[in-house]
Protein backbone atom coordinates (compact mmCIF):
# COMPACT_ATOMS: atom_id res chain seq x y z
CA UNK A 1 0.00 0.00 0.00
CA UNK A 2 1.46 3.48 -0.85
CA UNK A 3 1.49 5.81 1.93
CA UNK A 4 -1.29 7.89 -0.11
CA UNK A 5 -3.29 4.74 0.27
CA UNK A 6 -2.28 4.37 4.05
CA UNK A 7 -3.37 8.39 5.48
CA UNK A 8 -6.02 7.90 3.44
CA UNK A 9 -7.38 4.94 5.52
CA UNK A 10 -6.12 5.87 8.71
CA UNK A 11 -7.80 9.42 8.50
CA UNK A 12 -11.21 7.50 7.09
CA UNK A 13 -10.49 4.99 10.08
CA UNK A 14 -10.29 8.15 12.95
CA UNK A 15 -13.77 9.64 11.06
CA UNK A 16 -15.71 6.83 10.95
CA UNK A 17 -14.63 5.96 14.74
CA UNK A 18 -15.69 9.94 16.00
CA UNK A 19 -18.80 9.81 14.39
CA UNK A 20 -21.01 9.01 17.22
CA UNK A 21 -20.03 9.03 20.93
CA UNK A 22 -23.00 6.96 21.89
CA UNK A 23 -24.81 4.50 20.36
CA UNK A 24 -28.33 3.34 20.68
CA UNK A 25 -31.11 0.11 18.88
CA UNK A 26 -34.55 1.07 18.46
CA UNK A 27 -36.67 -1.73 17.20
CA UNK A 28 -39.96 -1.68 15.54
CA UNK A 29 -42.02 -4.44 15.86
CA UNK A 30 -46.16 -4.60 16.24
CA UNK A 31 -45.82 -1.18 14.66
CA UNK A 32 -44.71 0.29 17.79
CA UNK A 33 -40.92 1.44 18.61
CA UNK A 34 -39.14 -0.58 21.19
CA UNK A 35 -37.58 1.17 23.38
CA UNK A 36 -40.12 4.25 22.62
CA UNK A 37 -38.31 6.60 25.06
CA UNK A 38 -34.31 6.83 24.80
CA UNK A 39 -32.14 8.95 27.52
CA UNK A 40 -29.09 9.74 26.07
CA UNK A 41 -26.14 12.42 27.19
CA UNK A 42 -26.60 15.84 25.98
CA UNK A 43 -23.58 17.37 23.78
CA UNK A 44 -22.68 14.10 22.14
CA UNK A 45 -23.27 12.85 18.63
CA UNK A 46 -25.47 9.93 18.61
CA UNK A 47 -25.68 7.01 16.31
CA UNK A 48 -29.39 5.27 16.10
CA UNK A 49 -29.41 1.54 14.84
CA UNK A 50 -32.68 1.48 14.00
CA UNK A 51 -34.09 -2.30 12.99
CA UNK A 52 -37.50 -2.83 11.08
CA UNK A 53 -38.69 -6.52 12.02
CA UNK A 54 -41.86 -5.49 10.20
CA UNK A 55 -43.16 -7.31 7.47
CA UNK A 56 -43.60 -3.56 5.17
CA UNK A 57 -41.36 -0.44 4.86
CA UNK A 58 -41.62 2.22 7.85
CA UNK A 59 -39.85 5.40 7.61
CA UNK A 60 -38.34 7.16 10.82
CA UNK A 61 -38.91 10.79 10.65
CA UNK A 62 -38.34 13.52 13.31
CA UNK A 63 -38.87 17.26 12.47
CA UNK A 64 -37.03 18.20 15.31
CA UNK A 65 -33.76 16.09 14.61
CA UNK A 66 -34.41 17.23 10.61
CA UNK A 67 -34.28 13.00 9.85
CA UNK A 68 -36.50 10.77 7.70
CA UNK A 69 -35.48 7.49 6.92
CA UNK A 70 -37.40 4.51 5.01
CA UNK A 71 -36.19 0.93 6.14
CA UNK A 72 -37.22 -1.70 4.38
CA UNK A 73 -38.77 -4.82 6.35
CA UNK A 74 -36.17 -6.78 8.17
CA UNK A 75 -33.59 -3.94 7.81
CA UNK A 76 -31.50 -1.88 10.28
CA UNK A 77 -30.30 1.63 9.33
CA UNK A 78 -28.23 3.55 11.42
CA UNK A 79 -29.03 7.07 11.67
CA UNK A 80 -26.93 9.93 13.31
CA UNK A 81 -28.24 12.39 14.96
CA UNK A 82 -26.67 15.09 17.34
CA UNK A 83 -24.80 16.73 19.07
CA UNK A 84 -28.21 17.58 21.10
CA UNK A 85 -29.11 20.02 23.53
CA UNK A 86 -30.86 19.06 26.66
CA UNK A 87 -34.43 18.48 25.76
CA UNK A 88 -36.88 16.31 23.94
CA UNK A 89 -36.75 15.10 20.48
CA UNK A 90 -40.03 13.21 19.23
CA UNK A 91 -40.00 10.68 16.46
CA UNK A 92 -42.38 8.64 14.69
CA UNK A 93 -43.34 6.14 11.61
CA UNK A 94 -44.57 8.32 9.20
CA UNK A 95 -46.31 5.10 7.41
CA UNK A 96 -47.88 4.57 10.85
CA UNK A 97 -48.66 7.81 13.11
CA UNK A 98 -49.32 5.48 15.83
CA UNK A 99 -45.83 4.44 15.97
CA UNK A 100 -44.20 7.08 17.60
CA UNK A 101 -41.12 7.67 20.06
CA UNK A 102 -38.65 10.23 21.64
CA UNK A 103 -34.89 11.10 22.54
CA UNK A 104 -34.32 12.59 26.18
CA UNK A 105 -31.35 14.50 26.19
CA UNK A 106 -29.80 15.11 29.55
Amino acid sequence: MSRITLAACALLCGITNAAADQSVSITVHGHKFSPSTVTVKAGEKIALSITNSETSAIEFESDELNREQVIAPGKTVTVYVGPLAPGSYPFFDDFNIAGTGKIIAK
